[in-house]
């Protein structure tokens, strides 16, 4: 098995969504915000891109039901409190994440929500390999179900 070297460099922190992946957690939460997205990549109707920066929005108040899939670098943390806070006010909010008990961030606010560990590695965006580290669904608000997501 072949891996590539850009999954382990900071080239990128954006990492697309699987398609099949995403579309089974909308079956069960019908997503009406995606607030880390590209017209790209973009997974729901309404989206935030880089420009409008995700974290100056006000998610509660554009939707209920919220997709994350946030950049995997320095601020991730940002994302995850903002997610955590947005559930506050109300919202669900479905974050794809990589696997990382060991920092705070994992334990100050992922350890409050639904956490669904995903069995097996995903294949993001166009990537010809998995990812080189473990995914989970961490689930902030109601509507969650305990469970384990297969990787496809």
């Amino acid at each position: 098995m072949s891996i590539n070297p850009a999954l382990f460099s900071s080239k990128t922190d954006m990492w697309a969504t699987p398609q099949d992946f995403f579309d089974r957690l909308n079956d069960e939460f019908d997503f009406e915000l995606d607030v880390c997205a590209l017209p790209s990549n973009t997974k729901c109707k309404k989206f935030y891109t880089p420009s409008m920066d995700g974290l100056k929005q006000d998610w509660a108040k554009d939707a209920k039901s919220i997709w994350m899939n946030p950049p995997y670098g320095r601020t991730v943390q940002e994302w995850i409190k903002k997610a955590y806070d947005t559930s506050l006010e109300g919202a669900t909010v479905v974050c794809l994440l990589p696997v990382r008990p060991d920092t705070k961030y994992w334990h100050e606010y992922c350890m409050k929500g639904e956490i669904r560990f995903v069995k097996g590695r995903l294949k993001f965006g166009n990537a010809k390999n998995v990812a080189p580290f473990g995914s989970a669904v961490v689930i902030f608000g109601s509507g969650a179900r305990i469970g384990t997501l297969s990787a496809m």
